[in-house]
């Protein structure tokens, strides 16, 4: 089955490193996906998280966009009731200004982070609210009209997709005609309900004739299964402190062999990894191929959250190579 692969990064800080690590990291990894021939690569933005440095999305996309030549760089992405939209349009037009034909502008209405957080983004009580979504994205659209006044969104247009975990944001890119992108990797369970009902309110609309819908996928890919299952439970670990309220850099393999987990802490460890593909390179081509079938796909946007920045490129190559848009030896 041929669909193009993707790039979904969080910048992970690691335990015992730091976030300009995190972002040096980011831009090395950009430069070997868009290599190995990736399509495209996207930052996703949460705050206040010790274990995610891609806060700052609409700057790092800048700077990744400079360190590649091809890929399209965008946002998985920006959370719009977080920000003012004419605030969004003047930053991505700048984007598409600069680098015109690569910048892709995905758009979340989940905060991204904890309450607290979020008021200090709205910076009010009163400011942007989820219930707000369809509004602020009919906003936002409206900047990038050539015959508009805000520059430089004016006439810089990037292609707008709606990202989401659940059918609301799911039917909304459908009735709208817009590219739909699912949380997979956080919301395995709504998957298929949501896909199905993009497909089935989907309306045809200048942007888009037909739906389009792309699943982000967490992938851990090693020389064999049991390596991909040790490299694999840290991010399951960081999503249970989190989920505890507790969270943290990523911790390393052995940080996670060590942690004293409850009963209930490892079936929700077993309930992670079960939604994910963690294994060698047949286990990982096996449990794709079925994926893709079982959710029918345009195109998979891949998530790896490994400690070591060599094992996650390594795990790239390897996905790269099964589905044969690695480049040739030599």
């Amino acid at each position: 089955m041929s669909v193009p692969f993707s790039v979904l990064d969080l910048a992970p800080v690691t335990s015992g490193s730091t976030s300009a690590q995190a972002l040096r990291n980011t831009l090395d990894l950009a430069r070997r996906t868009e290599a190995l021939g990736y399509h495209r690569y996207w930052l996703a933005e949460h705050h206040t998280m010790p274990g995610i440095a891609s806060s700052a999305t609409s700057v790092l996309i800048g700077q990744v966009a400079a360190a590649t030549e091809r890929m399209r760089i965008g946002s998985g992405g920006i959370m719009l009731p977080n920000h003012a939209p004419m605030v969004v349009a003047e930053q991505f037009g700048t984007l598409e200004a600069l680098y015109p034909g690569r910048i892709d502008l995905g758009l979340g209405r989940a905060p991204g982070t904890d309450q607290a957080t979020a008021r200090a983004l709205r910076r009010s009580p009163d400011a942007l609210s989820v219930d707000d979504f369809p509004e602020q994205v009919h906003e936002l659209s409206g900047y990038f009209d050539e015959r508009g006044t805000v520059t430089p969104a004016a006439g810089n247009r990037p292609p707008i997709w709606l990202l989401g975990s659940s059918g609301y944001s799911a039917r909304l890119a459908g009735l709208l005609g817009l590219p739909f992108a699912f949380a997979h990797h956080f919301s395995a369970e709504n998957t298929l309900p949501a896909l199905e009902l993009y497909r089935e309110s989907f309306r045809p609309s200048e942007t888009l004739a037909k739906p389009y819908a792309m699943i982000a996928v967490s992938v851990t890919a090693a020389e064999d299964d049991d390596t991909a299952r040790v490299l694999a439970q840290p991010q399951a670990l960081s999503f249970l402190k989190l989920r505890l309220g507790r969270p943290g850099p990523l911790p390393s393999p052995e940080e996670a062999a060590a942690y004293p987990y409850t009963p209930l802490d490892r079936d929700m460890i077993e309930a992670r990894l079960a939604a994910q593909v963690v294994g060698g390179p047949e286990g990982v081509r096996q449990q794709m191929d079925l994926l893709l079938k079982r959710t029918e796909a345009d195109e998979v946007m891949v998530t790896t959250m490994v400690y070591d920045h060599a094992d996650r490129l390594r795990s790239y190559e390897l996905l790269a190579g099964l589905y044969g848009f690695a480049p040739a030896a030599g």
